[in-house]
């Protein structure tokens, strides 16, 4: 096959990459900028902005498979700046599909597109979308995941969209950097009682479930038009596994404690005041973010191992094994 891995330069767009060859695959990587890493892994590197139409309708010529792993996250910034980079893109991405004959569409979301800052635990597919949304990001991804399984069955093209839960291990640029520039900062507080449960999923286990989905996608299998949620499969204390990622960079726990009411109410008025003050900048906590850090949120996978026969290949503890190592070799500045 010929495949197209859109955001190929980012944390799971390479590794995607990577899982790619391995299988013998041809790839084609979009990028924004140069990518020398993946020419010389000789991959086809293919410059573009997806928000141009144009541009990204061109990427897509000749392929028969797309991941679309581009995209923006965060908690702050302009709605147009999400709309754009997130649901526009994606909406380019499927036009590009549909018009030059691509037959699989692997779209990669997030389970925050059910968050609504309550506690979440072990929600299946069925769960809706929010009535409200606390931050423009998991709003823009929701749109976008929507247009892509609407878009199944139309002019050939099969769909579906995955959601993994904070993606983590070596070569990550986000969320263990930032939790280790955080407690260095000494601006890593605990919010709530330190008992919340979250999932989340080693790097090379998101990749493969992309590769499963992209050969489960077929005319009649159930996968198509659907959504799944995507993680280790064995939900863990938010707290404590924070507490050992510390731990590996020889970082103490965070020895300052909030309750989630009072971060919830300190976050919406940060929120408020950089809206009136925005030369302030992105506030420091918001209400998603408290909600993220204080709530518990975990989800059934059973779809996913079902319908994609996804199953954790790298366990936790061999995940943290390899990210010791990593960290031990390149600690973060």
């Amino acid at each position: 096959m010929k495949t197209l891995v859109t955001g190929a330069s980012g944390f799971l767009g390479r590794a995607i990459v990577k899982r790619l060859l391995a299988e013998g695959q041809r790839v084609r990587a979009v990028c924004r900028g140069a990518a020398p890493e993946l020419e010389a892994l000789g991959v086809e590197v293919h410059r573009a902005d997806l928000r141009d139409r144009h541009a990204a309708i061109a990427a897509c010529r000749g392929v028969d498979v797309v991941f679309h792993t581009a995209g923006v996250a965060g908690i702050w910034g302009p709605w147009k700046h999400y709309f754009d980079s997130n649901v526009a893109a994606t909406m380019h991405v499927v036009a590009g599909c549909q018009e030059h004959g691509v037959g699989r569409l692997v779209f990669t979301s997030s389970p925050s597109v059910v968050f609504d800052g309550t506690d979440q635990e072990g929600l299946d597919e069925s769960a809706p979308f929010p009535s409200r949304w606390l931050c423009h990001y998991p709003r823009s991804k929701a749109l976008a995941e929507r247009h892509v399984l609407e878009s199944n069955g139309a002019r050939g093209l099969l769909t579906c969209a995955l959601r993994p839960h904070l993606v983590w291990g070596p070569g990550d640029r986000h969320l263990v950097p930032g939790l280790i520039a955080r407690r260095r900062a000494n601006r890593l507080w605990r919010v709530g009682d330190g008992g919340n449960r979250i999932d989340m999923i080693y790097i090379d286990n998101a990749a493969e479930a992309h590769w499963l989905a992209a050969q489960a996608l077929a005319p009649g299998s159930p996968a198509a038009g659907r959504a799944y949620f995507l993680s280790q499969g064995e939900p863990v204390n938010c707290w404590e596994w924070i507490n050992e990622i510390l731990a590996l960079a020889n970082l103490p726990p965070p020895t300052r404690h909030i309750s989630l009411k009072t971060a919830w109410r300190l976050g919406a008025a940060m929120e408020i005041f950089s809206r009136i003050a925005p030369f302030a900048g992105e506030p420091p906590l918001t209400r998603f973010l408290a909600a993220q850090l204080g709530r518990s949120h975990y989800y059934d996978i059973s779809a996913a191992r079902r319908d994609l026969g996804y199953h954790p290949r790298v366990s936790t503890e061999e995940g943290m094994r390899r990210l010791a190592e990593a960290l031990a070799s390149s600690p973060p500045a």
